[in-house]
């Protein structure tokens, strides 16, 4: 269910004082929940986001299921946490909001008010509602922030100011704390949530996630997440589990089944090329992480792709699959993905 406009079409440039009375709500605040008009007003505003370093806006690029919208949360000081603002963005659909985006374009000529231009109406991406990114808060510190990806459900405007830059190149960011923090927020939120089958597969993954972390932190490796921008895009592929000491990548899934094999190994390549291109000397390890031995098959359509093994063993711990036998991942003997031939 939508909440009417009342008129207002996207493009038009209002204030806050033409906005409330129509669309309800009345704080100066970013996301401003409107209880009594059942919507939530989200004003995006770059001078803030610069101070911060980030920046809201379109991708680029559709994916399959169109275009997204892409909104930083609330929170200047810490992590962001998913409560306020941010729970209203996620939950608006359960509460039977609308969500209304704005994006300032400037003040009123003579005065400090701001203008807005409404973008439309949009939803939360129902399959990944938002990722979780490392910026600086408002004491230069660094924490996590949570990036909503928002989708339009209806009329809206998209012009090449309120557009992402491309990436002029291929970049990795190391983020130390932002996977286990995105799989805390993904278990809360399950908690909330009707237990099925898919969720149930979920809490695998984070949890194996989790407990692989664990290990490999107590061998005393770095680990934390890969945010790897991909050159003249505005996409980004995230991985949760990233080695940096020995440039390994993994990529965790909650099932040894086909279906989440191949999902899996679809990310890994996606990747390839770009992470092979980023430091030609120094090749990257790819591997899956699965709470099982995959069955034969499966497990020779990774090694075609260069993509390695490492799963849950009948103990508990971790081994890594290497041809035909398995091994202890202690022996850390990872398979090279395109390492370059030694100089005779």
């Amino acid at each position: 269910m939508t909440t009417p406009t009342a008129g207002f079409a996207p493009g038009d440039i209002l204030t806050r004082a033409q906005i409330h009375p129509v669309l309800g709500g009345s704080s100066f605040q970013g996301i401003c929940p409107a209880v009594e008009k059942r919507n939530v007003l989200i004003f995006s505003d770059s001078k803030i986001g610069k101070r911060y370093g980030y920046r809201d806006g379109w991708l680029a690029e559709n994916d399959a299921s169109g275009p997204i919208f892409t909104y930083t949360g609330v929170g200047q000081r810490g992590d962001q946490t998913l409560d306020g603002g941010n729970a209203a963005i996620l939950n608006h659909a359960n509460m039977g909001r609308t969500l209304h985006v704005f994006v300032a374009v400037g003040n009123v000529p003579g005065t400090g008010t701001r203008k807005h231009k409404y973008i439309g109406e949009f939803k939360v991406d129902e399959r990944t509602p938002y990722d979780i990114r490392e910026a600086k808060d408002e004491l230069n510190h660094d924490r996590n922030v949570i990036v909503f990806r928002l989708r339009p459900t209806g009329p809206f405007i998209r012009e090449d100011s309120d557009t992402l830059p491309l990436a002029s190149r291929s970049r990795i960011r190391f983020q130390s704390t932002a996977g286990r923090v995105a799989r805390a927020y993904r278990r809360q939120r399950r908690q909330r949530q009707p237990q099925t089958e898919t969720t149930r597969i979920e809490s695998i993954r984070d949890e194996l996630a989790d407990a692989f972390e664990a290990h490999e932190s107590a061998a005393g490796m770095d680990i934390g997440q890969m945010e790897l921008s991909l050159q003249n895009s505005t996409d980004q592929i995230s991985f949760e589990i990233y080695n940096q000491t020995n440039h390994t990548v993994y990529q965790p899934t909650g099932s040894a089944a086909p279906e989440s094999i191949t999902q899996a190994l679809a990310q890994l390549l996606h990747a390839q090329r770009h992470l092979k291109d980023l430091v030609p000397d120094q090749p990257f390890h790819l591997m899956m992480l699965t709470p099982a031995l995959p069955r034969e098959d499966l497990r020779g359509l990774l090694a075609d792709h260069g993509i390695g093994l490492v799963y849950r063993n009948d103990n508990g711990g971790f081994s890594e699959f290497a041809g035909s036998t398995p091994m202890s991942s202690d022996a850390r003997s990872f398979r090279c993905l395109n390492c370059p031939v030694p100089a005779a």
